[in-house]
C-alpha cells in the first residue's frame, strides 16, 4: 500500500539535522524513511527546515518567540494545512506539535498525533480525540502509564534513532557533555555543576530557542559559568554531533521534567557512551543502571556516578542501542498505524444488488 503521508511540525521549530528537538527528529527520520520506502512524503514546517520529501515552507515570525508569535504562527498553519489538504490527495496527517490541537485539519482525513511531550502539558481537550479517525499515540510505556483516564490513546510507539552513522566505540577523551535545548527544564546548571565538583571539561552543545523564558535562563544560569573548562558550542548535528558524543566520557541529563524519552540518551549509547541522568520519566526505560549508565537523583550523585564510568562496557552501550533503539522499528510502527487508520476510513465498497 503506497502512502501519501503529510508530516506537520510544531510551528515555531525548523526541521534540521542540527535541531534540538525530539519531535522534529522524529518527524525527520519518518520523513526520510518514507521517501527511502517508496512512499510519498510531505512535510509542513517553518521556512528554513529541509526534508527529504516535498516542504510546504510556513512564513512564521522571527526573533522573540512570545505569545503573539505562537498565535500567529498557529493561523499560517491552519491556512497552509487546510490549502495542503485541498491540493494533495493526503491519506494520513501526522502532527507532532505540542499545539496540534489549535490547528488541526477540518474534514476526515485520518489523524496520527505522536505526544512527544509531558501529558500535564498538553489541554485536557487534546487528549480527547474529537472523531474516530483522530489517533493518538505515546511514545513510551512511561508516558502511557501517565496519561489521563480520560485520554484515548491507540498504541505506544517508543522513538528510535538511525544507527547507521554510529561506527564502532572508541576509547573515550577527556571531557563530558551536556546536549539539547537550553532551556530551565533541562536542568543544565546541574551538569555544570556536575562538571566543576568532578574537576573535568564540560561541553554544552544545543539551541538558544528565542522563547523569553529560555533567554533569561541561558542570560543567568549559563552564560556567566562558561570560561575555559565549560563551553558552549551551540547546535551541532550530523557527523560533528556523533563524533562529540563519541569522544565523551559521558553524556549528562539533569533534566527536571518527567522525560517522556530521549533521543539524545539513544544516540549517546549509539556512539557507545554511557549515560548519567536524573532517575525520572521514562529515563529508567533507557538506561540499565550501572551496565550502559547511572540514574541520579542529586549532584552529588551525579558527581559520584562520574567517578564509576570506567566500570561501564562502552561496547555494551552500542549493543543496548541496537537492540532496543532501532528507528526501524519505530517506522515500521508508525507505517502500521497509517494504512490501519487509511484503512478504516476507505469507503467501504459494495456488492452489486
Amino acid at each position: 500500500m503506497t502512502l501519501t503521508v503529510l508530516s506537520v511540525s510544531y510551528p515555531l521549530a525548523k526541521v534540521l539535522p542540527s535541531t534540538a528537538g525530539g519531535a522534529e527528529q522524529v518527524l525527520a527520520t519518518i520523513d526520510r524513511a518514507l521517501v527511502l520506502e517508496g512512499h510519498r512524503s510531505l512535510v509542513l514546517a517553518p521556512e528554513g527546515s529541509r526534508c527529504h520529501g516535498l516542504l510546504i515552507p510556513a512564513k512564521v515570525p522571527l526573533g522573540m518567540l512570545d505569545e503573539a508569535a505562537k498565535a500567529h504562527s498557529r493561523r499560517i498553519f491552519k491556512e497552509l494545512l487546510e490549502h495542503v489538504l485541498a491540493r494533495y490527495a493526503v491519506d494520513v496527517v501526522h502532527m507532532h506539535g505540542l499545539d496540534f490541537s489549535e490547528y488541526m485539519p477540518d474534514g476526515d482525513v485520518p489523524i496520527v498525533v505522536s505526544l512527544h511531550l509531558p501529558m500535564s502539558w498538553y489541554p485536557a481537550h487534546a487528549l480527547q480525540p474529537s472523531g474516530p479517525n483522530e489517533k493518538l499515540v505515546c511514545v513510551s510505556r512511561f508516558q502511557a502509564l501517565t496519561a489521563p483516564r480520560s485520554a484515548h490513546i491507540a498504541c505506544v510507539i517508543p522513538n528510535g534513532v538511525d544507527l547507521d552513522g554510529f561506527g564502532s566505540p572508541r576509547k573515550s577523551g577527556n571531557y563530558l557533555l551536556a546536549m539539547g535545548r537550553i532551556c530551565p527544564e533541562k536542568g543544565l546548571h546541574f551538569a555544570i555543576e556536575a562538571a566543576e565538583q568532578a574537576e573535568l571539561n564540560l561541553i554544552i552543545a544545543g539551541t538558544v530557542y528565542q522563547y523569553p523564558e529560555h533567554r533569561r535562563y541561558f542570560d543567568s544560569e549559563i552564560a556567566p559559568r562558561l570560561n575555559d573548562r565549560i563551553r558552549f558550542i551551540g547546535p551541532v548535528g550530523g557527523e560533528r554531533k556523533r563524533s562529540l558524543l563519541a569522544g565523551a566520557k559521558c553524556l549528562l541529563l539533569p533534566s527536571l521534567v518527567h522525560e517522556t524519552s530521549s533521543l539524545i540518551a539513544m544516540e549517546s549509547m549509539a556512539a557507545g557512551t554511557p549515560v548519567v541522568a536524573w532517575r525520572n520519566g521514562a529515563l529508567p526505560e533507557l538506561i540499565s543502571d550501572g551496565q550502559t549508565g547511572f540514574l541520579a537523583s542529586s549532584v552529588d550523585e551525579m558527581v559520584q556516578a562520574i567517578a564509576r564510568l570506567d566500570e561501564i562496557d562502552r561496547q555494551a552501550c552500542r549493543q543496548e542501542a541496537g537492540n532496543k533503539f532501532d528507528a526501524r522499528e519505530m517506522v515500521s510502527g508508525y507505517l502500521k498505524l497509517y494504512e490501519r487508520a487509511a484503512r478504516e476510513l476507505a469507503i467501504p465498497e459494495f456488492e452489486a444488488a
